[in-house]
């Protein structure tokens, strides 16, 4: 032990020689106070990574088609109401900017969706489903409005509204929530039907008591399309669909009504019953036959003079084809592709049962019934009178396809971490294990 000088503060020195080390643990030679906490004051910290973080390319592609055909759609229903509106004397714009106002909710509606994380559409997905049902048994009250033998409107302070459009996107959630939830008993028939098969005709039964079969047969599409993606076993999924085909093909037999336009479809001289259940299918046959390749003109319709019943709505493509032609016809059934290209890279790249099931719903939904529209109007089926989503003229289902399409959006927006988590799966799978 050494004493160092009186100037100097005595050190504590382990060994000897010349190898000597000071004690930093003795008590001498620890400080006399702690450090001060740096102050902070009302300092507030903001992250803005994930709202700048790159957007996949399926959110961009589904955006972007989604817009053009709203776009698309908005231009067509001014064209195709201006004659009739004009005639009626109001402005030629009257109908085109009522369907602009629905535009302008629906679209900012689709990207505060595109926010909205997984867990709270999960949770929404039961008080969805009874809030759009209680909306939509609504039109059996006097609030319903009825229309060419259907009750499938309400009427509140002058603004009309359909609320089985709101209702196909609420069954989605609900059935992707349920099937999600019974993941692991997708292989017992009775899991999977209850309760979704009570629910889900319950549920098409208050349509189809408004005498509406086609929205009735697009929310069967949805539950079908539903259960093709969570994956279940073909017997179990064979069922449903051949007792819903069998339920149509009974529904349009029961009515004189749809067995008389069912079999107006199916006559080979359609021109012998032009007045009747003819007229409308072959003034829209004769508007796309009229267009050509490259169309008579945007807005240079003969059809929309009052020729064409629902010229800006059930047959909004046959003015389609009449004013920009067999090019303009491709165009809008690209758009749907690309909608459909962009909504299967999500089912394909997504780990989470929720997400593929709601987006395969979705995606029948919205491009199924594009599809039957079309197949209207080329008289490949019997007038249903569903719209062609997005285009045609309706603010219901305007918003309602928006809505459902930021959805889509929200669901897109998790396939980056979805990657992250393969990505370091695939990493540590090929980490060499200790021995």
């Amino acid at each position: 032990m050494q004493t160092a000088g009186a100037d100097s503060p005595p050190r504590c020195t382990i060994g000897s020689g010349r190898e000597r080390r000071v004690s930093t643990t003795h008590p001498r030679n620890l400080p006399t106070s702690a450090p001060e906490p740096e102050r902070r004051g009302l300092s507030a910290r903001v992250s803005l990574g994930r709202v700048f973080a790159p957007v996949p390319s399926e959110f961009l592609l589904i955006a972007s088609t989604a817009l053009l055909l709203t776009l698309f759609g908005l231009v067509m229903v001014l064209s195709a109401t201006s004659a009739t509106t004009t005639a009626a004397g109001v402005a030629p714009w009257d109908a085109a900017v009522k369907q602009l106002v629905f535009a302008a909710l629906g679209i900012p509606l689709m990207f505060i969706a595109s926010r909205l994380p997984l867990a709270f559409l999960k949770r929404m997905a039961w008080p969805a489903l009874i809030g759009a049902t209680v909306l939509q048994l609504l039109v059996f009250t006097p609030l319903g409005v009825s229309n060419d033998g259907n009750r499938n409107w309400i009427n509140i302070a002058g603004l009309q509204a359909q609320p089985s459009e709101f209702l196909k996107l609420a069954l989605a959630l609900w059935v992707g929530y349920v099937l999600y939830r019974k993941q692991t008993l997708m292989a017992l028939w009775r899991h999977v039907y209850i309760p979704l098969v009570p629910v889900a005709v319950l549920v098409i039964a208050t349509v189809l008591a408004g005498h509406d079969l086609g929205t009735a047969m697009i929310l069967a599409l949805l539950v079908l399309g539903a259960l093709f993606f969570s994956g279940v076993r073909l017997r179990i999924f064979v069922l449903p669909a051949l007792g819903a085909a069998a339920a149509v093909a009974y529904l349009a037999v029961a009515s004189p009504d749809r067995m008389r336009r069912f079999m107006s479809f199916l006559n080979t001289d359609c021109l012998s019953d032009y007045l009747n259940d003819c007229y409308q299918p072959l003034h829209g046959m004769w508007a796309l036959a009229g267009g050509g390749v490259f169309g008579l003109g945007l807005g240079n319709s003969r059809e929309k003079y009052d020729w064409l019943p629902a010229a800006a709505n059930d047959y909004i493509f046959a003015i389609v084809g009449e004013e920009l032609g067999l090019i303009g016809c491709a165009v809008v059934l690209g758009l749907f592709a690309l909608y459909a290209v962009g909504a299967f890279h999500i089912i394909r790249k997504t780990d989470d049962p929720f997400v593929r099931i709601v987006s395969g719903a979705i995606t029948v939904w919205i491009v199924g019934q594009a599809l039957i529209n079309i197949g209207v109007v080329l008289r490949v089926f019997p007038v249903l009178g569903v719209p062609l989503p997005f285009m045609s003229q309706g603010g219901t289902s305007l918003m309602s396809v928006l809505l459902a399409s930021g959805v889509l959006l929200a669901f897109s927006r998790t396939l980056p971490d979805v990657a992250r988590r393969r990505e370091a799966a695939i990493a540590a799978a090929r980490r060499p294990r200790a021995r």
